[in-house]
Order: C-alpha cells, then structure tokens, then sequence
C-alpha cells in the first residue's frame, strides 16, 4: 500500500463522519506513530507531514552520521557508509533526514495501521455519540422504528444513532411498525466497551413530565410549575400543578376547554387517564386532592409518620381506591402519606376478612380490587355492577351475598 492509499481511506472517513480536520490529523498522526514505534523502538526522531486535500503524506527519519564502527542506536544513529549513499559529502556529527515509505513497514504492520486507523476513528465518533446523548438525558427524542425484537425494539435516529426501547420501559399497550416515529424519553447513556448504549423510556414519570412542556405553553414558559408526577403506565397518571401568578389556574390550563389541550397528551399514552392536581402546602387539602374523584368527609394526618386516615361515605371509597387500587396508590406516591381509608359507619360494618372461612381468598381479593372491603360495601351494590367490576360470575357474586346477609341477620 502507498502512502496516497492510506491517505485516500483517510479522505473517505472524513466524508463519512462528523470529524473535524485537526481531530482527524491528529488520529492519523497517533496511529502512524504507534506503527513506527512497534517497527523502531522509537517515535522520536520522526517528522510525519499530512497532506489530507493533496492526498500526501510524508514520514521522515532523522539520524546523526557517526563512524561505520561507533553505531549504537541503529534508529538514531546511522554508520558514515550508510549516509555517503544518500549524499556522497555527508560528515560524521551530521543530521540526515531519510524518508520512510509505508512498505518499509512490511505487509502486516501497514494492515494493522489501516485497521488501528478504522478504530481509533469508530472509538472517536462513539464517544462523541455518548457526550451528545450524555447532555440529552431527560429529555424527549424522536426516532424510527429499525428493527423490532421480542425484548426491545431498535431505533435509529437521523444521523443513523442506534437507540433501544427495551420492552419494559414501553407502555403496555405500546404497538409499533416498522419506520413509524417513536417519542420517549432518553432515559439513560452508558459506555459498553467503546459503543454507547441509547436507552429510551415511555414509562418514566419524568417523559409525561416533558410531554406537558411540549404540549402546553404556560408550562414551557415556566408560568407553570410541574411540582410532581407519578405514573401506573398505560393506566393511570396524577400530575401536581402550581403557578405563583394568581391569574392563572394551573389546572384550567393544563387541561384546556374540554381536555383539549391534554387530550394529545393520553393519545401519546396509550389513553392513559391522567388527573391534574393542584399543588398546595396544606397537607390535608394536598391528599385530598390527590384522592380525586373521591369526595373526601374527613381527614386525620400525622405528619411525623407520613400518615393519613381518610373517611368516606360508603359511595366514595371505591372511587378512593380505583379501579386495582390504583388511585390511592398514586395518591399515596404523590403526597409521600401512606393513606388509610375508612368508611362512614364502618363501626357496624364487618371486613370480608372475617369470612374467610367461607369465602375463598382469591374470591375476597377480587372484590378488593374493587374497592370493596367489607360486607355492607358488597351488599351495597348491584349484583350486576359487581359482574362488571370484578372477574367473577354472577353464582359465585350470589352465593358471597348470601354468606354476607345471612351475618347481619343474625
């Protein structure tokens, strides 16, 4: 190989990558030195000179001329015979400057070098990758679907950047084809080997966050303050909002007239049901809120256990728990109270609990996962809402509401 040929590889990844000329030089110049250094013990004594726009690149030797019977250092130092036959006048104690072609370096070194070359660039252009995707962390990026696999789906971006959305950071309901757009978060950005690991989020708390500075001007222009989000993906979210102008209503505009503004929002989710809470340092009122749409009675907090027992009336406290209990979960998540809640009269009430004698476990589960705790809960419902919001058959409903008025017959 000649040196042009080296150069010409040199010029094709320039075109190809995103690399400054100097940075380029530089690689080229490290990757030659580390050649000579292996075939002479030292890179000291040589000139390299780049030419990449002429396609020419020059590798000197200097040496000192000394007597044929003193050379030490062959690579320093070259015998008078020797020099006489690059220039008939040269004297002992003289510098002589000799050029070396790449094929004085032998077949495998000059492939070695080519292939030192190609990585060193790669090692380059990948850790410009990371400190890019680095400063993007947290925040949302568009890419197309490349490639879908059972446990990820591989995305690339413009710049043919390869990110991963595993399957677990996508929304349950998440169903994507090929070449369409993805939004997520970028969630986080390691180093593997040389090669930047992209992972991309659709479940963090934090891209519904962002979504709501895209998607709604007040937020964006920091009128609005997102003071916390909590998220079931796919299933349920409860974003506090805050503004210190008081002109404005925090939650009004965040929804928009009739959910217009946040409806682009629960499509972008999977239709996942968002409530939007306003922020206030009144704990009592805060879980209250939270607690949405459940109207709370009353409401006891003990601030030092962050803990807080809510009453309802017997109506409301399905409404608290939601559907899989998930409304009093996020509630809990996002006050930071782990909440209790206890219906009106609940003196007279008896826990399903306490037929487990005759009421299977899974049976009683079920009925907790809706909201339904104890016997008059139950009993207060219709058979055939009760077939809706649990996963059992009407027998099995009716035979758990005989059990239950057969006790308060007694």
């Amino acid at each position: 190989m000649e040196n042009v040929a080296l150069i010409d590889s040199f010029s094709e990844f320039k075109d190809d990558k995103l690399i400054d000329r100097v940075t380029l030089m530089a690689i080229l110049e490290d990757v030659l030195r580390n050649a000579l250094k292996k075939k002479y013990g030292d890179d000291d004594n040589f000139d390299i000179i780049i030419n990449p726009d002429k396609g020419d690149l020059e590798i000197w030797r200097n040496r000192v001329v000394v007597a044929d019977e003193e050379v030490e250092d062959p690579n320093q130092e070259i015998a008078l015979s020797e020099a006489r036959k690059i220039e008939p006048d040269f004297e002992v104690g003289e510098d002589v400057a000799e050029e070396v072609k790449l094929v004085d370096l032998g077949r495998r070194s000059i492939l070695a070098l080519r292939q030192n070359l190609i990585s060193k660039i790669h090692e380059h252009d990948n850790t410009n990758i990371y400190k890019q995707f680095k400063e993007l962390e947290g925040e949302i990026y568009t890419a197309e679907v490349h490639h879908i696999r059972h446990r990820a789906i591989i995305l690339l971006d413009d710049e043919g950047n390869e990110i991963i959305l595993p399957k677990e950071k996508q929304i349950p309901s998440d169903f994507f084809r090929k070449g369409e757009n993805v939004r997520g978060i970028i969630e986080s950005v390691e180093l593997k080997g040389n090669k930047p690991a992209i992972i991309m989020s659709r479940t963090a708390p934090v891209f519904l966050e962002k979504l709501f500075e895209q998607e709604i001007p007040e937020v964006f222009d920091g009128l609005i303050t997102v003071k916390n989000v909590v998220r079931i993906p796919g299933e349920k979210a409860k974003v506090a909002v805050d503004s210190y102008d008081d002109r404005i209503d925090p939650v009004g505009a965040c929804v928009g007239m009739k959910g217009s503004r946040i409806h682009g929002i629960v499509r972008e989710l999977g239709n996942e049901n968002i409530d939007v809470i306003n922020y206030t340092n009144n704990i009592q009122l805060f879980i209250t809120r939270a607690l949405s749409p459940a109207r709370v009675t009353s409401i006891k907090v003990n601030e030092e256990t962050k803990h807080a027992e809510v009453l309802l009336k017997p109506e409301e406290v399905s409404k608290a728990i939601g559907r899989g209990g998930h409304n009093i979960r996020l509630a809990g998540q996002l006050t930071g109270y782990e909440i209790d809640v206890y219906r009106e009269g609940a003196e007279e009430d008896v826990e399903l609990t306490e037929f487990s004698d005759e009421i299977e476990g899974w049976i009683i589960e079920e009925f907790n996962k809706a909201g339904l705790d104890t016997a008059k809960s139950v009993l207060e419902e219709d058979v055939q809402d009760l077939v809706k919001r649990t996963d059992l058959e009407e027998e099995t409903i009716l035979e758990v509401i005989r059990i239950l008025k057969e006790e308060f017959e007694e």
